[in-house]
């Protein structure tokens, strides 16, 4: 593990990167140039900033009563994490260059946005012509949304309604387009997708399209014996006491942070491809063979899980990748270090399966189940291990 961002190891200028790696297809990049992605990231944060400044001045007051009963939606009721989201200059580009170049998806339709935050992507689909926007949002963002909205005088065109999407009623019986961008780590991490799927089933008219339509879950192996020993050896001797219990708990939790693509040991393997059009709630949870190969001679202390995102719909295929050979996002990839140290030569194979499940306690959580073997010239293992991300 690094904590390097490695936004400049790629050429941002390289239009393309493989797309499911095994498959035949192609993603395009929709990474603007630097000046013009600075400018879209300026805009969008401007209009936040205003509507922060009119709540500090009294204008506009956020709700002071939340409780930590719903923590989920009380987190997305900060601004630190939407700044975080709206400079992912990946994630919030591509959304607005599929928007913006393909306008024949959106023009004179109605659009529902699920999980809208600040209302960015509304705003999007408002410029780009639709007839109506509802932007829904439970957190107490939404207000802050509708302060946005009206300051850049959209309000006859985006509703804001605040609310669960499980629990709030269109003024509208059904939506052309579903748009949302529900992915969280490990992408399911929040299953903020059920909520997609939810207002897919009720509201979107036959033939209506869901904006990304597809998602793809990827695994490979790295070599990461510094970051290892920092973060999970380091309970062995802590100032001279033993409390290696906490490391058997910290070896249950994935590490979410940004891996170098130098220490990358293996291919990489399709896990699962989500046709979120078509699939329905249960399909989230699944088991998955994988079968990753081995690039070189070195060792292997975690495997990796990273996502690539598709619009289909559009003209010309768009999407991105949160792997780590691509340009970084706040999702950065998702790391399960293993108990053995693999001792791994150029051409074996690690083989093994990977179960995902949403916590039966709290649904927003993920429980992982890892089973894998290597049987190589220096290391013969064969284990099963549980993460829990929450």
């Amino acid at each position: 593990m690094t904590k390097n961002n490695n936004n400049n190891n790629n050429n941002e200028e390289e239009e393309f990167v493989s797309f499911g790696h095994n498959l035949n297809t192609k993603i395009r990049f929709e990474d603007a140039d630097e000046d013009e992605a600075a400018q879209g990231s300026a805009e969008a944060a401007t209009a936040q900033d205003e509507s922060m400044c009119d709540a500090a001045d009294g204008t506009t007051e956020m709700a002071d009563d939340t409780t930590s009963a719903d923590y989920y939606f009380d987190s997305y009721s900060h601004f630190g994490i939407h700044e975080e989201m709206l400079k992912d200059v990946v994630r919030t580009k591509t959304y607005q260059n599929v928007i913006y170049q393909n306008k024949f998806l959106i023009k004179d339709k109605v659009v529902l946005d699920v999980g809208a935050g600040t209302g960015i992507l509304s705003l999007f689909c408002a410029k780009a012509g639709a007839k109506h926007v509802y932007a829904v949002e439970c957190s107490q963002m939404a207000d802050m949304a509708k302060e946005i909205v009206k300051a850049n005088g959209f309000s006859d065109v985006i509703t804001v309604l605040k609310g669960k999407i499980e629990e709030i009623e269109l003024p509208t019986p059904k939506v052309d387009v579903i748009i949302s961008e529900w992915m969280g780590y490990f992408l399911l991490f929040e299953n903020m997708l059920d909520s997609v799927l939810y207002a897919r089933n009720k509201w979107l008219v036959d033939g209506g399209i869901v904006l990304p339509d597809k998602a793809s879950l990827f695994l490979t192996a790295i070599e990461d014996s510094e970051y290892k020993e920092d973060k999970i050896e380091f309970w062995n001797s802590v100032y001279g006491f033993d409390m290696s219990c906490i490391k058997k708990k910290a070896m249950m939790e994935p590490l979410v942070d940004t891996v170098d693509q130098k220490q990358i040991v293996t291919d990489s393997r399709l896990l699962k491809t989500m046709d979120i059009s078509k699939m329905s709630s249960g399909d989230a949870s699944f088991t998955a063979p994988f079968k990753i190969v081995a690039q070189r001679n070195d060792y292997i202390h975690a495997l990796v899980a990273y996502f690539d995102v598709s619009f289909t719909m559009c003209h010309k295929l768009l999407g991105f990748s949160t792997g780590p050979k691509s340009r970084a996002t706040h999702w950065k990839q998702t790391v399960m270090y293993l108990e053995d140290v693999l001792t791994i030569c150029e051409g074996e194979t690690i083989t093994g399966s990977m179960s995902v499940s949403y916590n039966k306690k709290n649904p927003r959580d993920v429980d992982i189940k890892l089973s894998y073997s290597l049987d190589g010239q220096h290391s013969k293992v064969s284990r099963t291990q549980h993460y829990k991300m929450r």
